[in-house]
């Protein structure tokens, strides 16, 4: 399944923390990249250096029309996701979701209330406000599990400089040599 995240509404001032927080949740939860709808390079390079330290090949664009880009996506077959507290809850929409290529919206602030109509699915993650960086977290890891993958043991090794190795206790980072 391929999955890319549309951030939507991101403001370079206000979000920038958290917008990288949403790239690397996705990256690390198994989405293949993240479409911008800002021009912040900002993003890109945080995303470039982490995978440089820990391999793998998530991208981040810079989009300017996030209608077009949900337009594009729908006309090659793809679903659209949306994450909102106003949505069905996840775990009733699990079982509808069924594509071979998901965008999933997140949105930094208030959405166009169109969005909602171009979605496939409007879907929260509990219906009470919280971080849309655990509202990703959560719906990746359970569309992954419901494909028969584990999420949370993802490992970009390819192209890494760095690999962890799990310990009960203390913690172990191995540099890969290239």
């Amino acid at each position: 399944m391929r999955i890319v995240i549309l951030r939507l509404g991101h403001r370079i001032q206000r979000d920038q923390r958290i917008t990288t927080h949403v790239a690397l949740t996705a990256r690390a939860m198994g989405a293949e990249g993240m479409l911008l709808d800002s021009d912040d390079s900002g993003i890109e390079k945080s995303l470039q250096e982490a995978g440089t330290s820990w391999g793998g090949s998530f991208y981040v664009k810079r989009i300017t029309s996030w209608k077009s880009e949900i337009k594009k996506w729908k006309d090659t077959g793809g679903k659209v996701i949306h994450l909102t507290m106003y949505g069905i809850n996840l775990p009733d929409a699990i079982p509808e979701i069924t594509a071979d290529a998901l965008m999933i919206v997140v949105g930094a602030e208030k959405v166009p209330p169109e969005l909602y109509g171009l979605a496939d699915w409007n879907v929260g993650v509990g219906n009470q406000p919280h971080s849309e960086v655990a509202a990703l977290a959560i719906t990746l890891d359970r569309l992954q599990a419901a494909s028969g993958k584990d999420a949370l043991k993802t490992q970009f090794l390819p192209g890494g400089e760095r690999k962890i190795i799990p310990h009960r206790a203390g913690k172990e980072v191995i540099s890969i040599i290239k």
